[in-house]
C-alpha cells in the first residue's frame, strides 16, 4: 500500500516522519499548517520593536473568541524550528490568548527576502508615526539599497511620499522625537525640513507647540525666515559670535531673527512680524 499524500497530513507528522525526513522542508514551503507557538521564533529583522500593550490584549481577546483570521507567514529553519517573516502582533497576541498552536504560511525566504517583506509590511501599517515610516524606508535605501523609485513600486507609493518621509529624518532628533509623540504633526515636520540651521529649527518647533501652530501657520513662519536667507548668499559665513547673538535674540524674542553681516564686520539685525499683535509683542519685548 502507498504512502499517504503527505500534505494530507499534519505538519508534525510531516516532518517527523523518517521517511519523509529529506524533503520535509521543501514539502512544507508554500502551505499553510497549525505550528505550535513554541516552535516559532520572533523576527529579528523585525523593524518594530515596541507594541501596544493595551492593543496586543484587544486582538487577544478578538482571537480568543473567533481565532487567527488571518495567517502568519513564517519561514523555516529546521525540522521543527520556524521564524516569523510577518504577523508578530497576531503571534504575541496568539499567546496572550493562550493559544497553543497558529494557523501559519510557511514560505521560502532568505535574509534579504524577510528584512524586506517585514519592512514593506510595517509600511503599509495604518498605526505607524511618520518616522516610524520613515526609518522603514532608510533601511529599504541603506541595507538593501533599493532606489527611491524602487521602493514606491513595491509599497504602491508615490516616489514624492518616499522622498518626503525620507526627508524627515534630516529634522533634529528633538523634532523627530516630537513628532514620533504627536506633539506636532507630518505637515509641520515637513515644513521645518526647509530651515537648514538646526538652531532655528528647535525655535520654530518650540513656538509651534507654545502657540499650538497649525501647519499652515508654520510654513509661513518658515517663509519668513528663510527670505532673508536668501539674500545672505553671497556674504560671508556668520562668525560664531553672531551665530551664537543670533539663537539668544530669537530665544529672547520669541521669533526667529535673521543677521547680516559683511566682509567688513557690516550688518545688520532683521525681525520680521506678521500682525500688529506679533508687533506690539516684539515692541513690548526690545522696550521692557
Amino acid at each position: 500500500m502507498g504512502k499517504r499524500s503527505a500534505l494530507g497530513r499534519g505538519l508534525a507528522g510531516l516532518l517527523n516522519d523518517p521517511d519523509e525526513g529529506r524533503d520535509a522542508l521543501k514539502v512544507a514551503s508554500g502551505h499553510i499548517f497549525e505550528i505550535p507557538l513554541d516552535q516559532i521564533e520572533t523576527n529579528p529583522y523585525q523593524p518594530r520593536t515596541q507594541f501596544r500593550e493595551s492593543a496586543l490584549r484587544e486582538l487577544a481577546q478578538s482571537i480568543g473568541q473567533l481565532g487567527v483570521v488571518q495567517p502568519i507567514t513564517v519561514r523555516q529553519l529546521g525540522t521543527n524550528t520556524f521564524q516569523l517573516v510577518s504577523g508578530e502582533r497576531r503571534f504575541r497576541a496568539a499567546g496572550l490568548a493562550g493559544l497553543r498552536c497558529i494557523t501559519a504560511y510557511v514560505r521560502v525566504a532568505n535574509d534579504r527576502e524577510v528584512l524586506e517583506m517585514a519592512l514593506v509590511e510595517n509600511i503599509q501599517r495604518r498605526d505607524l508615526n511618520p518616522i516610524e515610516v520613515a526609518l522603514c524606508y532608510r533601511r529599504l535605501v541603506q541595507e538593501l539599497e533599493l532606489t527611491q523609485e524602487a521602493i514606491s513600486t513595491r509599497v504602491g507609493k508615490k516616489r514624492s511620499t518616499v522622498s518626503n518621509y525620507l526627508r524627515l529624518l534630516r529634522l533634529d532628533p528633538i523634532i523627530q522625537s516630537g513628532i514620533r509623540d504627536e506633539m506636532i504633526g507630518m505637515g509641520h515636520g515637513r515644513a521645518l525640513v526647509n530651515v537648514k540651521d538646526t538652531a532655528v529649527q528647535l525655535n520654530i518647533y518650540e513656538r509651534i507647540i507654545r502657540e499650538d501652530l497649525n501647519v499652515r501657520q508654520t510654513e509661513h513662519l518658515v517663509r519668513r525666515w528663510n527670505e532673508p536667507q536668501k539674500r545672505l548668499k553671497k556674504t560671508r559665513e556668520l562668525p560664531y559670535y553672531l551665530k551664537e547673538a543670533r539663537e539668544d535674540i530669537s530665544d529672547f524674542l520669541g521669533s526667529p531673527v535673521a543677521i547680516e553681516c559683511d566682509e567688513r564686520g557690516k550688518g545688520q539685525i532683521v525681525i520680521n512680524f506678521e500682525s500688529e499683535h506679533d508687533f506690539q509683542t516684539l515692541y513690548q519685548k526690545l522696550c521692557s
